[in-house]
């Protein structure tokens, strides 16, 4: 049972609701943000046909390779809650889906599809920073909040709503963030990247050959606002700004990884 304080909040609260616009609020405390995310995961985790998710034991090689590149991009100092995150990784078995999500408290998840479609270790690097941000910056929250209504989160957070966890779960597949929450999760990207040896702007090789590829549909995780030439030219110019390295990873072991997929 949650304090007093959040009954309490729950009714202050429950005519406020954020799903038709506004700007991004986070009502919710930092511990709301890992008990939600504890609740989404156990919720993903009990629904393998729609998260086929590979199991750290038996893939252990791939698990390896990608908690290596976790590790490297949490030692930045630009992460705020490196120690109070879980930061529990996921790799989701499918080859025709091109996306990567995180989920509240560290929670990050990401699909077969798009480590093949990538083609250095910095660009995965960069993809995995700029979801790593997005938790960081708690940018899950405030959206969630916006598509939901902070009394909602709040009533699953207490117990009262366990059934909307399977439709939140599902909407952060696809979760839309404003053009400032992008904006901030691909400078921190640059910014976590700049602390490696991987190439700083690796984001923004990723944005360069989805643009190469044409025709192909932009990821919801990094669809919002922003133009992909936009968004190249910002990572590129924050790189440089910051005297961040942008050449590649000459330890990179990224074909190992793309060999221990099934």
């Amino acid at each position: 049972m949650r304090s007093a304080t959040a009954a309490i909040l729950v009714t202050a609260l429950a005519g406020l609701s954020c799903k038709d616009g506004g700007p991004d609020v986070n009502l919710l405390s930092l511990e709301d943000d890992i008990e939600l995310g504890a609740q989404l995961h156990d919720e993903i985790l009990s629904n393998p046909d729609e998260y086929p998710l590979l199991d750290p034991e038996a893939f252990a090689d791939a698990y390896e390779h990608m908690y290596r590149i976790r590790d490297a991009i949490l030692a930045s100092d630009d992460i705020r809650y490196a120690e109070e995150f879980e930061w529990q990784l996921y790799i989701l078995h499918d080859d025709e889906v091109l996306n990567a999500f995180a989920a509240p408290g560290g929670y990050i998840y990401v699909y077969t599809g798009l480590i093949r479609f990538l083609e250095r270790e910095d660009d995965l690097a960069g993809v995995l920073g700029h979801e790593i941000a997005h938790a960081d910056r708690r940018h899950s929250t405030q959206q969630l909040t916006k598509a939901y209504g902070v009394s909602t989160l709040l009533d699953v957070l207490l117990g009262e709503d366990q059934g909307m966890l399977a439709d939140i779960a599902a909407s952060l597949v696809n979760l839309r963030f404003s053009r400032a929450d992008e904006a901030e999760s691909d400078e921190y990207s640059v910014r976590y990247l700049c602390d490696t040896d991987w190439a700083a702007d690796g984001a923004a090789a990723f944005f360069e050959k989805l643009l190469a590829d044409g025709g192909l549909e932009l990821p919801e995780f990094l669809s919002t606002h922003p133009s992909s030439e936009s968004r190249v030219e910002h990572i590129r110019d924050l790189a440089d700004e910051l005297a961040c390295s942008t050449e590649p990873n000459p330890d990179a072991q990224y074909q190992a990884l793309l060999d221990a997929l099934p």
